[in-house]
């Protein structure tokens, strides 16, 4: 069948959304970060969820790279490269979380407990190779990608501001968990899920309207906007 580039960028803009949601949903009542709880149901449903919300992200800001990279010029670029370098990290970590550090829980809670407080804390008192490195790099890709992404969508004024600069806003923020408590983890990850939201619920309706607009073309003309083929 055939797709139409604006079908496709409804899609990413529900994509996004529905992370959004999702990243925004299992903030609610997370449980302790220890090696305690990985051992837990709780714990693999979160983070598999976690692990989804990251490849619907991907798919989400790709739809709104595209349709605003005109716009965006060569920092747009790099903001969208940076954004999703760290989150296709960020699935890779959560992956682990969930399918790895349940089992590891058991059989070495020692190494499972380092790589919880490399992850949440920043470092760790034994070995465990270079997941420190891995974890400071998602972290460094994930601020700097989402105020790069967030400002350039904002001044493109393509998608919603207030949701580009929650973006900006909610991702830089982050940062300050290097010395804040690590009950300030949950509450600093909601902005960034409600910017996801409001950021694909504004593509949606963008491309929502070109299809609207494509529609009445082809009644008035007979001829149909480039389609992508999907079999």
């Amino acid at each position: 069948m055939n797709v139409s580039t604006a079908r496709l960028g409804q899609g990413a803009g529900i994509a996004s959304a529905i992370a959004g949601a999702i990243y925004v949903a299992v903030q609610v009542k997370h449980p302790a970060m220890t090696v305690e709880s990985a051992t837990t149901a709780d714990w693999m449903v979160r983070n598999t969820a976690k692990t989804v919300m990251s490849a619907l992200v991907l798919a989400g800001i790709t739809g709104m790279y595209l349709r605003q990279h005109a716009r965006t010029g060569l920092f747009g670029l790099i903001g969208y490269l940076t954004l999703s370098a760290g989150f296709l990290m960020m699935f890779a970590t959560t992956f682990m979380a969930a399918f790895a550090l349940p089992t590891t829980a058991r059989v070495d809670p020692s190494w499972t407990g380092d790589v919880i407080a490399a992850a949440f804390k920043g470092s760790a008192n034994g070995d465990i190779g270079a997941l420190t490195t891995v974890f400071a790099v998602t972290g460094g890709f994930y601020i700097l990608g989402g105020l790069l992404f967030g400002v350039t969508t904002f001044r493109a004024g393509v998608l919603n501001r207030w949701a580009a600069a929650l973006l900006a806003v909610g991702n830089v923020a982050t940062a300050a968990l290097a010395v804040l408590p690590q009950s300030f983890n949950r509450p600093l990850a909601v902005p960034t899920g409600l910017a996801l939201i409001g950021l694909g619920v504004s593509l949606w309706n963008d491309q929502r309207k070109a299809t609207a607009t494509n529609t009445a073309a082809v009644a008035a003309t007979g001829h149909t906007e480039p389609a992508v083929s999907v079999r």
